[in-house]
């Protein structure tokens, strides 16, 4: 894999994550045979990149989608490598907010493999209006070496009418000649005086033949002048 333009494409990548703006930027090598596609889309104050490279007849693809509308921004980065294998990663972030609310998405996505599958999904929504507040973030990572890798996670806020609401997502799969599942879903809502805290960490890693699933569900309510929190995590190590 030519490692020089996909270290620069990963460099465009991280180095637009902190832009706030309307941007979109996508990278795409292929060398040795191989097919690689990325694609990216921004509306308003949202920023997605994405970034894909194959070689050696193996397939990337990376898509990533930021949607950010009024006083919200989202960011959106997908990045999906493969050398022999399948390495498919998306991405998408909706962040909204308005009436002088706060709503704030971000959804990171990271797939590889070598000669494997590897598929990577991210998804964040917030919102946030009438003075409400709202944040979710979604991280996704799946790497695999000759088996097969799927990390999907998800964080959705709410927080209207005064509330506030906060959402973590973070999981993680990784196979070597096994197969691995990772979903973590976070869920969190506020309405009124109400704070809801959502946080998920979920963790699959799978060795020769073997399988392993990890599934964490967080939610949290909120209404009125109530307070909720939910953490949860799960590991599950098959070697």
């Amino acid at each position: 894999m030519n490692s020089t333009r996909i270290t620069w494409g990963m460099g465009i990548l991280l180095a637009g994550s902190t832009a706030l703006a309307g941007s979109a930027t996508a990278t795409s090598v292929a060398t040795g045979g191989g097919s690689a596609t990325a694609t990216a889309f921004s509306v308003g104050r949202g920023h997605a990149s994405a970034a894909a490279g194959a070689t050696r007849y193996g397939r990337a693809n990376a898509d990533a989608v930021a949607i950010g509308r009024r006083h919200g921004y989202a960011v959106s980065n997908a990045v999906a490598l493969a050398d022999g294998g399948l390495a498919v990663s998306r991405s998408r972030a909706v962040g909204r907010g308005g009436y002088g609310g706060r709503g704030v998405a971000r959804s990171d996505s990271i797939a590889a493999t070598v000669g494997g599958v590897a598929i990577s999904l991210s998804d964040a929504l917030a919102d946030g209006r009438y003075g409400g507040d709202a944040d979710s973030e979604s991280f996704s990572t799946a790497t695999s070496y000759r088996g097969i890798a799927i990390s999907d996670g998800q964080a959705v806020s709410n927080g209207r009418y005064g509330g506030r609401a906060v959402s973590r997502s973070d999981s993680l799969a990784d196979s070597w000649r096994g197969v691995a599942h990772s979903r973590v879903r976070a869920i969190s809502g506020a309405s009124l005086y109400g704070d809801a805290v959502s946080d998920g960490v979920g963790v699959s890693v799978s060795g020769r033949r073997r399988f392993s699933r990890a599934t964490v569900i967080a939610s949290s309510r909120a209404r009125h002048f109530g307070h909720a929190r939910s953490r949860v995590s799960a590991v599950e190590i098959r070697r």
